[in-house]
């Protein structure tokens, strides 16, 4: 595929699978346009990068579907300026916060992701992005607290230890549900030291979110 057939497949992708459905949010749009999904994926999968779904990368784990990257990303309400952490780097696709965040922190559990995101991200030129070698459950609290909180698979709880890394008024989305399989997607939002209000974004089905505040391996 061309340069110019990614970026007109991108921009099908913008409106069908993600205005669409209900994404408004001018940031994160440009964001998910400016990025190029396809330098994420395996070679072999390249063509179906802007497919409406999933893909399965390195290390058994998967790139999330374009919508649900979008409507996670716009549920933290980023203006620019924000340090964000995520929680399960992936493929690297931490690029699209970091179109928007000022610094966004990245913990992955697979050693050979870490480094593979940490390298394609550094040659796409993305210096406001630093990979943590870790067990994301416990979060990064050398830079806590965070503005906003990602997580990228699906935990039976919100671990506690993210919770105290966010700052008041700060929010957290994550995939919860007591199902391995199956998840509803959340947003916590801090009130106070000890307050935090919940409400349900939509069903999802992430892969499961190993580590000691998750799923045990």
């Amino acid at each position: 595929m061309s340069h110019s057939a990614e970026a007109i497949e991108r921009k099908n992708m913008l409106k069908h699978q993600i205005n669409d459905r209900g994404v408004r949010c001018k940031r994160t749009l440009s964001a998910m346009q400016k990025v190029p999904r396809e330098q994420f994926l395996p070679k072999k999968l390249r063509a179906f990068s802007y497919h409406d779904g999933p893909l399965p990368i390195d290390a058994e784990q998967t790139i999330s579907q374009p919508y649900i990257v979008a409507l996670m990303t716009e549920a933290l309400a980023l203006e620019g300026g924000e340090r964000v952490l995520e929680i399960g780097t992936g493929s690297g696709y931490a690029a699209v916060l970091a179109e928007i965040a000022s610094q966004v922190y990245t913990a992955e559990r697979s050693e050979m992701l870490a480094q593979k995101s940490s390298a394609l991200l550094a040659s796409l030129g993305y210096t406001n992005v630093e990979v943590l070698h870790a067990d994301g459950t416990q979060g990064w609290p050398e830079h806590a607290p965070y503005d906003e909180i990602v997580v990228t698979a699906g935990g039976p709880e919100v671990p506690e230890l993210l919770k105290s890394q966010l700052k008041i008024g700060g929010r957290l989305v994550i995939p919860v549900g007591k199902d391995e399989r199956f998840q509803k997607l959340i947003r916590v939002i801090r009130l106070s030291e000890t307050e935090f209000i919940t409400d349900d974004l939509a069903d999802a089905r992430f892969m499961p979110l190993v580590g000691k505040e998750g799923w045990a391996e």
